[in-house]
């Protein structure tokens, strides 16, 4: 399921170690007006090839631009994962990485459909949010992709590249800004 949703190349980064240093002078030479980053021996981008390439991901498919259907987030829960995050941990504009890890962690050898569909979801919601576009504090990731892994089949019919590309860029330019602690996005492709 994994390989067919187009996420399989993303499950094979296993470890990597960031160098926080060199992110940090990419983005001192980030010029958000170009989103081009400028050095000594001329411009140079991340462009979606570079994504495809080194991501495996799709990047000529059906854009993401928005969810089209609003939905109440505990049967948004139920219907995709199984379960609800209780009072504690509910937050509704994303799933904490610690309450996915708790609940998907381990499949039953004894699982049905139902139930690995679920943890295929909760895996895919932790690539999404861990990897490809992490939040600065890289602890959640955002609810408003759950609906897009509603019908698994349909997965790889999104471009996800065309948007870790431009969650990327839009991480950088407010990097740039003064009042900006830390970077979110692909560090991963940055990186590379």
């Amino acid at each position: 399921m994994l390989r067919g949703s187009r996420f399989g190349s993303t499950t094979l980064i296993r470890m990597f170690h960031l160098w926080y240093d060199l992110i940090s002078a990419l983005v001192e030479r980030w010029c958000p007006e170009t989103h081009t980053f400028h050095l000594l021996c001329g411009e140079c981008t991340i462009t979606l090839e570079d994504i495809a390439l080194q991501l495996g991901l799709p990047i000529n498919r059906s854009s993401i631009t928005s969810v089209n259907t609003i939905f109440e987030s505990v049967t948004l829960y139920y219907d995709l994962l199984g379960r609800s995050p209780g009072d504690a941990e509910e937050n509704f504009t994303g799933l904490r990485f610690s309450w996915l890890k708790a609940n998907f962690e381990h499949l039953p050898s004894i699982a049905i459909e139902r139930e690995v569909m679920c943890a295929i979801r909760a895996y895919i919601m932790h690539i999404i949010g861990g990897l490809l576009m992490p939040n600065a504090n890289n602890n959640k990731v955002h609810l408003m992709y759950l609906p897009l892994l509603f019908d698994l089949h349909t997965i790889s019919s999104y471009s996800w590249g065309s948007i870790v590309l431009a969650m990327l860029y839009r991480e950088l330019c407010r990097t740039t800004k003064h009042y900006a602690v830390d970077t979110g996005g692909c560090l991963i492709l940055l990186q590379s």
